[in-house]
């Protein structure tokens, strides 16, 4: 009696699963004689990935979960089937499948299924059918799963250039705040200090310390003011608030303007200021305000970090359609474990110049900004003791002809 219910029972799955729907009562009977019944415990392993067992799975009840160690495929449960493919392909597990609860599974063996095949050719087709079908749905839900993915994944990398903006907008606001909070206020607090000496005491300075105060206000202002405005202009570019303008602009006088800008300068230390202008480098496509800046800051720069009687040289060459500008200085140099914090707003790399310059390295991060902006290239070649070469690169045309 027992052994009746039971093959009740294996029928009663059988014609509730679809894919044995079209099968007749006595197919239903032969398969359910067919069936092997087993008993699962929770947490058990059905097969592994790997193995080649070839055998179809009903779940008469309970539950399991098809996966590939910790990530879940697909979970089955009351008179689903699993294996499928397994009867009509040898090859060897895609996936492992455990019980998730305690679970009753009839198997039907790969040779038992070809002997109903081969006495019952009809019984094929069905099958086939019932095969192909879910093997379609399978490709669509693949197909949604791979669209699915790859919308993640275009979310996830979207999310991922959003999270380095908001770190770089965070670092820019640090860099902010300690500028302000000290290259800035520090300069103030001397500038005010000075003018409260000469404001009070005129009367008792001498013409010379009057001269050597005046100066130093004079250095110190000049000096914030110029810092003011790279902070200014570097803001501006961070926010998007500055749109590149190129058009054709005179390299040469640029290059002489800001040598006569900064002529004073050099005389303070006794440099040479030199400009070699290859005449087939005078012009560049570019944002002129913002080669302007570039120019001022690096040739600023040379003149910091060149001792006294040195020499600073500008340089123009034209290569592959571009124009390279360098400006070369005999200064101290730059070892290259610092050469590549230079234009690292994480390090903030900056060192006095040969006397005493203060500087924050803002000034090279906003060249950087700039030439990038204008499509071009900025990098430094230098040896402790050897003097520096600071390159850049901008187009020679604006690409339309």
């Amino acid at each position: 009696m027992a052994s009746e219910n039971n093959m009740l029972q294996k029928k009663k799955v059988l014609g509730s699963v679809s894919l044995f729907r079209d099968c007749s009562r006595q197919m239903l009977d032969e398969i359910a004689t067919s069936l092997e019944e087993i008993q699962f415990g929770s947490d058990q392993v059905v097969f592994n990935k790997g193995d080649r067992l070839q055998a179809l799975y009903i779940i008469e009840g309970g539950k399991v979960k098809a996966h590939d160690g910790s990530y879940l495929f697909a979970e089955f449960g009351a008179n689903q089937f699993f294996g499928e493919y397994s009867l009509i392909d040898s090859s060897i597990r895609s996936a492992s499948v455990t019980t998730l609860e305690p679970t009753t599974l009839l198997r039907l063996e790969k040779n038992k299924f070809d002997k109903l095949i081969e006495q019952h050719p009809h019984f094929a087709r069905g099958i086939m059918i019932s095969l192909i079908s879910r093997l379609r749905s399978n490709n669509v839900l693949e197909e949604e799963l791979a669209q699915k993915s790859q919308e993640l994944s275009r979310e996830k990398e979207e999310i991922e250039r959003r999270k380095s903006k908001l770190e770089k907008l965070n670092a820019n606001k640090d860099k902010f705040f300690s500028i302000i909070a000290h290259d800035l206020k520090n300069p103030f607090n001397t500038i005010m200090g000075l003018s409260e000496l000469l404001l009070y005491n005129l009367e008792h300075y001498p013409k010379e310390k009057i001269r050597e105060f005046v100066t130093q206000i004079y250095n110190y202002s000049t000096h914030t003011y110029t810092l003011l405005d790279n902070l200014l202009q570097w803001a501006r570019s961070q926010t998007q608030q500055m749109e590149v303008q190129p058009d054709f602009i005179d390299l040469e006088a640029l290059i002489h303007d800001n040598i006569n800008l900064l002529t004073n300068k050099a005389e303070e230390k006794n440099i040479a200021l030199e400009a070699d202008i290859d005449q087939e480098a005078r012009q560049a496509f570019a944002d002129e305000n913002m080669i302007n800046t570039v120019i001022r800051n690096l040739l600023s720069n040379a003149i910091k970090f060149t001792p006294d009687n040195g020499l600073v040289r500008i340089h123009t060459r034209s290569q592959h359609g571009e124009v390279v500008l360098s400006i070369i200085d005999n200064g101290v140099g730059i070892s290259k474990e610092n050469i590549s914090k230079l234009f690292d707003l994480k390090t903030s790399y900056s060192t006095h110049g040969t006397h005493s310059e203060k500087g924050t390295g803002l000034g090279l991060l906003l060249c950087r900004e700039f030439v990038q902006m204008n499509g071009g290239r900025i990098w430094v070649e230098s040896e402790p003791g050897e003097g520096s070469t600071f390159s850049f690169s901008l187009s020679e045309s604006n690409g339309s002809t």
